[in-house]
C-alpha cells in the first residue's frame, strides 16, 4: 500500500505541467537558511540573522532592476530598484545571501572570515555602463585591464528604472565601500559619464585619478530630446532617459565638470553628415560628436565606429588604457585638450 502511494505520488508531480513541477522542487530543495546564514541567536557583525531559503544558484537577469552598493573581491551587494531587498553575489553572480541590506553585509562578512580574505589594494578601475545595457556590456575593456594590473569593478546600476541622480548615490556608496584601494580611475560609456559627474556634484573621494569617457552625451543628447515625449521611449528609457536631453536649462546643464584628468573619446563617420541624418553634423549613430565635447578635457580623440561598439573596439580599447596609465590618448604623445568656456566673453559677444 505505501510504495502504491508512492508512485501515485510521483506520477502526480510528473504529470504536472513544467512550471509547477519545477517551481515544487525549487521548493522542495531549499535550504532553511540563506547559505551563509548564522545559526539562529547569533550575532556576527552586530546584525541578527534572519532564518531565510536561499538557493545557490546563478542570477536569472534582471540587471535592469538591481544596482550594486558594495564590492568586495568580486563579492557585490545589490539592492532592487523596486523592493529596496538586497542580494550577496560572488563573482560568478551566483546569490549566496539576500534580505536586507544588514543581513548581505553579515553574510559577506561570514565570507571573508571564513576565506581569510584581506582587503585589495593597488590601482582600480571603475566600469559604468550606459542606459539599457550592463556590465557586461564593459568585458573587452575590463579584460585589457587586468592583464595590465588593474582591479576592475563593473558598476552595475538599474539604468532604466532609476534617475541619474540615485544611480550616481548607489557609485557613491561603491565607492566608499573599496577598502585598501589607493587609485580610483574610471572607463564610461554614454550615460555612465554623466552618472559620474552627477556624483562629482555631491561627493569627492581623493584617491580619483583619472577618467576616459566614451561616447558621453555632455552637452545633451538631440535623440533624446526629440523622443522625450514618446510613450515608448519613456517607458523603456525610464526617468534617466528623460535627463538625456539636450537643453540648456536642464539637468545635464547642471552637472558639473571633472576636476582631474579627463579624456574624451567620441565616435564618427568622419564626414560632415554622420552616419544619422536626424543629427545635426558629425556623429556616431546616436551622439553627435559635438556634444560630446566636454570643456576641459584633458584629451580628445574621434574613432570610425558607432555609439554601441565603441567600447568593443581595440583602437579605443588602446586609447583607453594608454590615457589611464600615461594621462595621453596617442601613442606619440601629443595631447588635442578642449579649452574651457570663457563663459563671460561668450555671453558678451551672443
Amino acid at each position: 500500500m505505501f510504495q502504491r502511494d508512492i508512485r501515485h505520488t510521483i506520477a502526480s508531480i510528473f504529470s504536472m505541467n513544467s512550471c509547477r513541477a519545477t517551481l515544487l522542487a525549487l521548493i522542495c530543495l531549499a535550504s532553511p537558511l540563506s547559505s551563509v546564514a548564522a545559526e539562529p541567536g547569533t550575532n556576527p557583525a552586530t546584525t541578527e540573522q534572519t532564518w531565510r531559503p536561499n538557493l545557490k544558484l546563478k542570477t536569472m537577469g534582471g540587471v535592469q532592476f538591481w544596482s550594486d552598493v558594495h564590492f568586495f573581491h568580486g563579492w557585490h551587494v545589490q539592492q532592487h530598484s523596486s523592493t529596496g531587498h538586497c542580494r550577496l553575489l560572488d563573482p560568478e553572480d551566483v546569490r549566496h545571501a539576500w534580505g536586507t541590506r544588514e543581513e548581505c553585509f553579515a553574510a559577506l562578512e561570514i565570507i571573508k572570515n571564513k576565506q581569510k580574505i584581506p582587503p585589495k589594494p593597488g590601482r582600480t578601475a571603475i566600469l559604468v555602463h550606459g542606459i539599457v545595457r550592463s556590465a557586461r556590456s564593459m568585458n573587452a575593456i575590463r579584460k585589457r585591464l587586468e592583464a595590465d594590473g588593474f582591479r576592475v569593478i563593473g558598476f552595475n546600476y538599474a539604468s532604466t528604472r532609476i534617475d541619474i541622480s540615485s544611480a550616481a548615490e548607489y557609485l557613491h556608496q561603491v565607492i566608499e565601500s573599496l577598502d585598501g584601494v589607493k587609485e580610483i580611475n574610471f572607463v564610461v560609456h554614454s550615460m555612465g559619464g554623466l552618472v559620474v559627474r552627477s556624483y562629482l556634484s555631491k561627493h569627492r573621494d581623493k584617491r580619483i585619478n583619472r577618467l576616459v569617457m566614451l561616447g558621453v552625451p555632455n552637452l545633451g543628447a538631440k535623440l533624446a530630446k526629440d523622443l522625450k515625449h514618446n510613450w515608448l521611449y519613456k517607458t523603456v528609457w525610464g526617468p534617466a532617459g528623460q535627463q538625456l536631453a539636450k537643453d540648456p536649462d536642464g539637468f545635464i546643464a547642471g552637472l558639473p565638470t571633472p576636476d582631474f584628468e579627463f579624456a574624451v573619446i567620441a565616435g564618427s563617420r568622419g564626414t560632415l553628415d554622420g552616419y544619422n541624418p536626424l543629427l545635426p553634423g558629425d556623429d556616431d549613430g546616436t551622439v553627435a560628436v559635438e556634444n560630446t565635447r566636454l570643456p576641459g578635457a584633458t584629451d580628445f580623440i574621434t574613432v570610425h565606429r558607432l555609439h554601441s561598439f565603441l567600447m568593443y573596439d581595440p583602437e579605443v580599447i588602446d586609447y583607453t588604457l594608454r590615457f589611464l596609465k600615461e594621462g595621453r590618448l596617442r601613442a606619440e604623445g601629443e595631447r588635442h585638450p578642449i579649452p574651457q568656456k570663457q563663459a563671460a566673453a561668450d555671453a558678451a559677444k551672443s
